[in-house]
């Protein structure tokens, strides 16, 4: 199994802010606010308490695809009534897609619809990370995920059964100040414990850091990405 850890200062605020912009009810997984992951997601979403003052843009940032306009329109307004801000992250006046940050100041863009690559996808269509292929062949294999796209360094991995893609930028890859604020949990497929996928991972690349792990083994993959490792 695998989730998507937000580290925040006010998780139960972040959780009322997602589910209300993702339209799920939050409920409460290892004892942290969470959104369990619908079929068609592919991963929940945990919030934490953690989280200092932003050194940087995120590594990662969810990318969430609406079916037509007006959808882009209501999701806009329902994210910026529920406490998010526009940012400006260089992307200029005519860009499609808006730029938010929620109300921890976390990236995430509403993108515009239409186009190819992230169709089928659901509303939280991708998790869009900063990395090279190194590491999008690493998440291929620690997830057993179909490695979808690989193009001049560009990755990104999807689930056998489809879902959101994971995706890695490739160079240039901003430098990395401070632990990140979003990172994935994962857990072991029965029968194997925590110990056998920490060595498991390790195998494909990962190494074992401090990464705030309240409740697992903290990894970095080879991009430095930290990451748990949980039962």
């Amino acid at each position: 199994m695998i989730a998507l850890t937000f580290s925040s200062p006010d998780p139960e605020r972040l959780a009322g802010f997602w589910g209300g912009l993702l339209g799920q009810d939050v409920t409460i997984d290892r004892g942290a606010p969470s959104l369990a992951a619908p079929p068609e997601v592919g991963f929940g979403l945990r919030f934490v308490v953690g989280a200092g003052e932003k050194w940087g843009a995120n590594q990662m940032h969810p990318d969430l695809k609406p079916t037509s306009v007006h959808e882009q329109a209501s999701a806009v307004q329902r994210a910026l009534e529920s406490g998010a801000r526009h940012l400006d992250v260089g992307q200029g006046p005519d860009a499609e897609h808006v730029v938010l940050a929620d109300p921890d100041g976390n990236e995430l863009c509403i993108l515009e619809p239409g186009g190819s690559f992230l169709a089928g996808c659901p509303f939280f269509s991708s998790l869009a990370g900063d990395g090279v292929a190194e590491v999008g062949y690493f998440w291929r294999d620690a997830l057993a995920w179909n490695l979808v796209w690989d193009q001049d360094g560009e990755t990104a991995v999807q689930a056998p059964t489809g879902g959101p893609k994971i995706t890695w930028g490739g160079e240039p890859v901003a430098p990395k100040l401070g632990r990140n604020r979003l990172h994935l949990d994962l857990t072991p497929s029965a029968p194997a414990t925590i110990d056998a996928e920490v060595e498991r991972l390790s195998a494909l690349g990962a190494t074992r850091v401090d990464a705030g792990c309240a409740d697992g083994v903290g990894m970095a993959d080879p991009g430095g990405n930290e990451f748990c490792v949980v039962g």
